[in-house]
C-alpha cells in the first residue's frame, strides 16, 4: 500500500491553467500511452469516462477526462432518500416580492454538522431538469464528512468560503481552500470535505446551466481580469480503502443515499479537462476608470456560465477586490442602479465600500430585478463630500456577487429566517432631499 498523508491520499499538489488538456497520476506507468481505453489498464485498474457535455459538443466547448480507478464508480448498493430538509432546489412558484433582502451572517451550529448536513438553500431560480438557472445556498460545518462522500448530478458547485479552510478531497486530487480562494467541483464529481481550521462558514452557488468559464475581454485585449495560470487542478491522489461508507447524491433536486463498500476517491490516473479546480481572488487584475465614471461591474467578473442569449449570463459571478479609485468629478462608490439582471451578494472580508454598517462578513443580500438598491445615506454623504484630489484606496475587502438574468426566487425558510434584517429597507431611509431650483 502507498504511503499518505493524515487525510488518506497522496500525493498532494497543483496543476496551472483553465480549461486545458492535463495528466496526472499518483503511481508511476498509471496512464495508457496513445489511448485511453486499453484491454487491461496498468496495475489491475479500470478505465472510466467521465463527461460533462455533450459527446458531440464542439472542441472548444468540450469537456470530459478519463479516469484509472481501482473500482468502477457503478459499484455501490441501491439509493434511498436521505432527508436534509435544508438541502433543496424548491424556489417556489407563488409571488416573488420587489423587496431589497438582506439576511446577517448565519449562525454556526452547535451541535456536530458536517458540509452536507450544514447547506442550506436561500434562493434560486430554474431547475436542474431545465438545465438552466442557479442554486444560491449558504453553508455553516462544525465537523468532517466522515464515512460520507457527496456529489450533485444537478449542477457544478461553486464554493465560496468566509470562515475557515476547506480541504475538499475529490475523486481527481485534492484542493484546499481558504478564505478569499474559490473551488468549483463539476457535476457529477464524488467528494469529502474537512475542516482544517474547525467551525467553517461559507457560500455556494450550485450552476444548473452551461459550465463556468472565463469571460471574453473584448476591447480589454488579451490580459486582466482573471489570468488563466491562475486557475489551478489537483494533481492525482487517491484512497485504498475499504469499509463501511455512504454516498450522498443530489438527483433533480432531491438528495439519495447508498451504501458503499470503499472509498470512491480510487482514482489512480486521469487526463482531460474536466477536473476540480481553485482560484486565488485575490490574484484578479481589478480593471477601472483613470478619467471619470463608475465602470459598470462587468469589468469585475472572475467567471460566467452563458446563457441562449449572446451576452447575458446564466450566471455571473463578480467580485469587489482591493483597488484604487481615482475618477475625477465622479461618485466614486457604486451607483443608485436598478438592473435587468437579479444580484445576489456576499462579504467575505472586511467592509464593502457601498455600506456603512449591517452588511458585515458572512451576510448576504438579494435585489432583484428592477428593484433600487444603492449606497446606504452614510455612505452616500461620505462620498459626496469626498476631496477627489486624492486617491480613495480600497483595501481589506472582498466582497462579490452571484449575478443571473432571471428573478433569484428566496425561499421560504430564508424569508423567515431570524437572521434576515427586517429592517434593511431603513439604511436609505436618511437620504435627504437636496433639490434647489434655479429662481428665474
Amino acid at each position: 500500500m502507498p504511503q499518505r498523508d493524515a487525510d488518506g491520499l497522496q500525493p498532494r499538489g497543483y496543476m496551472s491553467g483553465f480549461g486545458n488538456e492535463f495528466a496526472s497520476e499518483a503511481e508511476p506507468g498509471t496512464l495508457p500511452v496513445g489511448q485511453n481505453s486499453p484491454q487491461r489498464v496498468a496495475h489491475g485498474l479500470y478505465a472510466e469516462q467521465l463527461s460533462g457535455t455533450a459527446f458531440t459538443a464542439p472542441r472548444a466547448q468540450n469537456r470530459r477526462s478519463w479516469l484509472y480507478r481501482i473500482r468502477p464508480a457503478a459499484m455501490h448498493g441501491a439509493f434511498e432518500p436521505f432527508a436534509q430538509p435544508r438541502l433543496h432546489d424548491d424556489f417556489g412558484d407563488g409571488p416573488v416580492s420587489p423587496d431589497q433582502l438582506r439576511w446577517s451572517p448565519m449562525p454556526l451550529p452547535e451541535t456536530p454538522v458536517d458540509f452536507v448536513e450544514g447547506l442550506y438553500t436561500v434562493a434560486g431560480n430554474g431547475s436542474p431538469a431545465a438545465q438552466t438557472g442557479i442554486g444560491v445556498r449558504l453553508y455553516a460545518a462544525n465537523a468532517p464528512m466522515r464515512g460520507r462522500y457527496f456529489y450533485s448530478a444537478d449542477g457544478e458547485q461553486l464554493i465560496v468560503p468566509q470562515q475557515g479552510r476547506l480541504r475538499i478531497a475529490t475523486e481527481l486530487g485534492v484542493l484546499d481552500v481558504a478564505p478569499q480562494e474559490i473551488a468549483v467541483i463539476p457535476r457529477g464529481v464524488r467528494f469529502r470535505v474537512e475542516l482544517p481550521d474547525g467551525p467553517s462558514r461559507g457560500y455556494v452557488c450550485e450552476n444548473f446551466g452551461a459550465l463556468l468559464r472565463l469571460p471574453d475581454l473584448g476591447p480589454i485585449g488579451a490580459n486582466g481580469l482573471a489570468n488563466p495560470r491562475d486557475f489551478l487542478t489537483p494533481q492525482a491522489a487517491y484512497e485504498d480503502v475499504d469499509g463501511e461508507f455512504e454516498l450522498i447524491a443530489k438527483f433533480q433536486g432531491h438528495l439519495w443515499r447508498a451504501e458503499i463498500g470503499h472509498s470512491p476517491l480510487d482514482v489512480v490516473g486521469w487526463h482531460g479537462n474536466y477536473a476540480p479546480y481553485k482560484y486565488d481572488l485575490r490574484r484578479f487584475n481589478t480593471i477601472g476608470s483613470i478619467s471619470f465614471d463608475h465602470p459598470d461591474p462587468s469589468i469585475f467578473l472572475v467567471l460566467t456560465s452563458p446563457s441562449d442569449t449572446p451576452g447575458v449570463g446564466n450566471l455571473d459571478f463578480v467580485i469587489f477586490p482591493p483597488r484604487w479609485l481615482v475618477a475625477q468629478h465622479t461618485f466614486r462608490p457604486p451607483w443608485f442602479h436598478r438592473n435587468v439582471a437579479s444580484e445576489f451578494m456576499g462579504l467575505v472580508h472586511g467592509v464593502y465600500d457601498a455600506k456603512a454598517d449591517g452588511f458585515a462578513p458572512g451576510g448576504c443580500s438579494l435585489h432583484n430585478c428592477m428593484t433600487g438598491h444603492g449606497p446606504d445615506a452614510a455612505t452616500f454623504e461620505k462620498a459626496s463630500a469626498a476631496d477627489l484630489s486624492k486617491p480613495d484606496v480600497v483595501t481589506d475587502t472582498m466582497a462579490f456577487m452571484f449575478e443571473s438574468r432571471a428573478v433569484i426566487r428566496p425561499t421560504r425558510q430564508a424569508i423567515e429566517a431570524a437572521h434576515r434584517q427586517r429592517d434593511y429597507q431603513a439604511c436609505w431611509a436618511g437620504l435627504r432631499r437636496h433639490f434647489s431650483p434655479p429662481r428665474g
